[in-house]
């Protein structure tokens, strides 16, 4: 019996696989190749090599694209020139017969996640800005509920793919049919949640379809030639990088839930819905056998009205017990630092930042957080902002609506007696 691997394991030969193909994909795109007519074996090329990439072999040169990485050192030192190189360029692209934003409104269980909609609400202003039709496509099984409730956002199409393979997310046939309806249809933007599926997906299509993608973006916008401004942070949250895809289509981008607000969405009466028929093989290289849900995930910082978050300056892990009881008085959730997840303290479930979770609750409350700018960048859309910390120079208060500058282990029980005591006296009106 097969041994199972642990989650680490798993993406670790993933990841090995992913490599390998994109090397051998290079090797083919790239075209670097011995040509044996004019190789002398004079082995030059192998010396130059720091890579160990280059054998001679029956006297004729030999490359292993699994450890060449293209940086045609052999090239420049072969005299006799019977290694090439050659790139091959992609014909030009059209850019005028694409027209169109289209956005990929993910479901799980039956239920649309929220981030397709906040795309939904981007993707409006972007469509306008262009005089172009908004798009959505769904895919699933047994959907005509969700198509129903995107019939009311106001877009102008639904492509809907509706087959029992396409219940549950498999990498393989999501792609194959969002690459062929993007393809037919041709839009000039797609836009993808990032979410764990949509990170998977998205350069799985981008790849099929050689253009360009940028991934967790905070801002799009459209520039005077039409090309979508794709801003996301960079070197470590520090700049923010402004990308275009100038030259290819469609223009695609991801998107992290929280990150584009949800407007309020106003029906049209107009909106076409396409059915879109597929024939999709049941010989799959990956099934699902069981869905199988973390027991220990109790916690959904991206609906969450109030999160209580907690960072190095609460001084140990026992010292979260308080911020579970604030959390329970006010019926709140739990986030935290990466400091905090780094170090052990609480499950990485609870991150907000920017490589954790992107939040926007009613209310944030920031216990112990000094506020680097990679957890801001997570939690800065927040209606109310309090931060409790013992620094006042601490950079949280500069984006705060409230501070506290005081010892966490004075003041939140003194704020949990507080709105005890005030939920214990408050007058029932009703009576």
């Amino acid at each position: 019996m097969a041994s199972l691997l642990n989650p680490y394991s798993s993406l670790l030969i993933i990841s090995t696989i992913c490599s390998v193909i994109l090397i051998l994909h290079l090797r083919v795109i790239m075209g670097i190749r011995v040509l044996a007519e004019r190789c002398t074996g004079c082995g030059v090329c192998v010396k130059v090599c720091t890579l160990q990439a280059i054998k001679v072999i029956d006297g004729i040169v030999s490359i292993d694209p699994l450890n060449c990485n293209l940086c045609r050192a052999c090239i420049s030192i072969c005299k006799s020139g019977a290694i090439e190189f050659k790139v091959e360029k992609k014909a030009p692209v059209d850019l005028a017969e694409y027209r169109g934003v289209l956005v990929f409104v993910e479901q799980r269980n039956g239920r649309l996640m929220d981030v397709g909609l906040e795309l939904i609400s981007c993707g409006k202003k972007l469509a306008a800005k262009l005089e172009v039709e908004l798009q959505t496509v769904i895919l699933g099984k047994g959907i005509d509920g969700l198509v129903n409730r995107l019939k009311k956002t106001g877009v102008d199409k639904i492509y809907v793919v509706n087959h029992k393979l396409l219940e549950n997310y498999i990498g393989s046939l999501y792609t194959e049919v969002l690459v062929r309806l993007i393809k037919e249809y041709k839009p000039e933007i797609v836009l993808i949640g990032g979410t764990t599926i949509g990170r998977a997906l998205a350069p799985r299509i981008a790849s099929r379809l050689r253009t360009g993608l940028t991934a967790d973006c905070t801002g799009l916008d459209i520039d005077e030639n039409r090309n979508l401004i794709q801003t996301r942070p960079a070197f470590g949250g520090n700049i923010m990088a402004r990308i275009i895809t100038p030259n290819h289509r469609p223009q695609m981008a991801t998107v992290r839930p929280n990150v584009m607000k949800k407007e309020t969405f106003v029906p049209t009466s107009d909106c076409e819905v396409i059915n879109i028929d597929v024939n999709l093989s049941c010989n799959l290289m990956e099934r699902i056998l069981e869905v199988v849900k973390e027991r220990d995930f109790r916690v959904n910082l991206e609906e969450a009205e109030i999160i209580i978050s907690g960072g190095r300056g609460l001084g140990k892990p026992e010292n979260f017990r308080l911020l579970e009881e604030l959390a329970r008085v006010l019926g709140g959730e739990i986030g935290a630092s990466r400091a905090c997840v780094d170090a052990g303290w609480i499950s990485s479930f609870h991150q907000v930042g920017q490589t954790g979770r992107t939040v926007s609750p009613r209310l944030y409350i920031a216990v112990g957080i000094s506020g680097a700018i990679q957890h801001l960048a997570g939690m800065q859309g927040s209606e109310c902002i309090v931060a409790i910390n013992k620094d006042r120079l601490a950079p949280i208060f500069q984006i705060a609506d409230y501070g506290i500058v005081g010892d966490m282990l004075q003041v939140v029980p003194s704020l949990i007696n507080k709105l005890k005591y005030a939920k214990d006296h408050t007058c029932d009106c009703s009576k």
